[in-house]
């Protein structure tokens, strides 16, 4: 049995987005090729509501999902759909963009806004799907306990507890994971899985090293993953999906294949034919 080792660390940079939030973008454009399926996570942990509150008005996504999940705070959002919501700490918003979609996202003023934003790549057969969008609240999220380790389980299934959503065109693993001081969490997954953590607190022990919170850890390819939580303990992200290995252009919230795919996206959106279906 073969153990996971650390492939790459990254912190990310703190970066301005939408109308002026500001947050941290752990990963992005430049680190797709490594972390296949996943293009972005932004991650979100701030006080001060000033930080956060100018929102992401209204904008356009094609050939991507976007996985919303809060610890703590609340977002308003809306889209084309005619959907509209409010995200809630321990909630989540999964909402598939495929062939277009506009929405906005507009946190509101809270004592802590802690989560992140995922965006997972669709398969090139299905960029043109028919868009969606699922409202997952706290109570869809199920909580496993075991001794140290409290797992939420956003989507995929742990120790035959499924989540709300397995990921209708990438299934994907999605893991809430609380440990208690020095405490080891061990994962078996499928060694052809790109596999990575998000530190959202505490700190972690892998590969004879030691991680702080705010900091994304990619894994290289094995059958389990060995982790143990440091002396104040960890709360940790976990996501886990088969790569695509498939071509990408991307321009801002669209993501496709080809650059003339990019193009065409373009020419809908100035002549209003950007959204497919009603």
């Amino acid at each position: 049995m073969s153990i996971r080792a650390i492939k790459r660390i990254t912190g990310g940079a703190v970066q301005y987005d939408g109308a002026g939030v500001k947050l941290v973008r752990v990963i992005g454009r430049d680190d797709t090729e490594q972390f296949d399926p996943f293009l972005l996570l932004d991650a979100f942990d701030a006080d001060n509501p000033a930080d956060y509150l100018k929102g992401f008005p209204w904008h356009p996504h094609r050939g991507i999902e976007t996985v919303t999940y809060l610890i703590e705070g609340e977002i308003e959002h809306g889209d084309s759909l005619g959907n509209t919501g409010t995200i809630y700490g321990g909630g989540c918003q999964w909402m598939t963009a495929g062939s277009g979609i506009i929405h906005q996202e507009m946190p509101q003023s809270s004592p802590l806004m802690l989560g992140t934003q995922l965006w997972v790549n669709l398969p090139k057969k299905d960029k043109m799907t028919h868009p969606a969008y699922r409202d997952i609240t706290a109570d869809q999220v199920p909580l496993v306990k075991e001794k140290g380790v409290e797992v939420r389980v956003v989507s995929g299934s742990y120790k035959g507890t499924d989540g709300p959503v397995f990921g209708d065109y990438v299934k994907t693993l999605y893991l809430d994971v609380k440990l208690e001081p020095n405490v080891e969490f061990v994962l078996a997954r499928p060694r052809e899985e790109t596999l990575f953590i998000y530190i959202v607190r505490g700190s972690i022990h892998s590969d004879g090293q030691q991680v702080p919170y705010h900091r994304a850890v990619l894994f290289t390819s094995a059958d389990e993953l060995h982790i143990r939580a440091g002396s104040d303990g960890a709360r940790i992200f976990l996501y886990s999906a088969l790569p695509l290995k498939e071509p990408i252009a991307w321009a801002g919230p669209i993501v496709m294949n080809s650059r003339e795919e990019l193009s065409v996206a373009r020419e809908e959106l100035s002549k209003g034919t950007f959204i497919k279906h009603s």
